[in-house]
């Protein structure tokens, strides 16, 4: 018994469309996984206060990339969080940083440590500190490490040539600090590529 099926061969044209449907098909899948991604992402690194954020960003000189990324480090955006030291906020702000604050600013409001729950009162008593340390420090990882450590640690660490190159704490000691300069900064990547096309 002879078998008379014969294959279909495609033409040309035929072959270029399916070629295309290959193509756009792979497209298409590319860009959802993308935008599964960028969803995800955005998920566990939001923008949140962004008036507030803008705000006092400008009116302390520094990028609302950098201070998003502290919010989220410290908080992950939650007003009522508080540490086991006792920090407080969005920017979780201690006593005796609040009070530094207060001097420093020679505020003339009646404030108490416990409004540091407030949105707007913590950003912009975090944000003033980040301002004062980028004056007095200069790099990202000078004024991250005096937030997270304090001031004068990390002014010694700057005297310390063990521990600095050109400047900026590059070899830092603390191994808490370190990790949170690190995470930070990470974070700041992150929050360039989803919000402002890694500028």
């Amino acid at each position: 018994m002879s078998n008379n099926t014969s294959r279909r061969t495609l033409t040309p044209a035929r072959r270029v469309l399916n070629m295309l449907l290959l193509v756009g098909m792979i497209v298409l899948l590319i860009y959802l996984v993308k935008a599964g991604a960028n969803m995800f992402y955005k998920h566990f690194y939001p923008i949140k206060y962004s008036d507030l954020v803008e705000k006092y960003s400008e009116e302390n000189g520094l990028d609302e990339v950098f201070v998003y990324s502290v919010i989220s480090c410290e908080s992950g955006f939650d007003p009522e969080a508080k540490s086991s030291v006792g920090a407080l906020g969005l920017m979780q702000i201690t006593e005796d940083a609040f009070e530094w604050v207060m001097f420093r600013k020679g505020e003339t409001r009646e404030l108490t440590f416990d409004m540091l729950t407030d949105p707007e009162l913590n950003i912009e008593y975090g944000t003033y500190m980040l301002g004062f340390f980028k004056e007095e420090f200069g790099s990202v990882e000078n004024i991250l490490c005096a937030y997270h450590a304090g001031r004068g640690q990390t002014q010694k660490w700057l005297a310390d040539e063990r521990y600095t190159t050109d400047g900026v704490v590059t070899d830092i000691p603390f191994s808490d600090t370190a990790a949170y300069v690190s995470r930070v900064k990470k974070t700041m990547d992150i929050y360039e590529n989803l919000y402002y096309g890694g500028k």
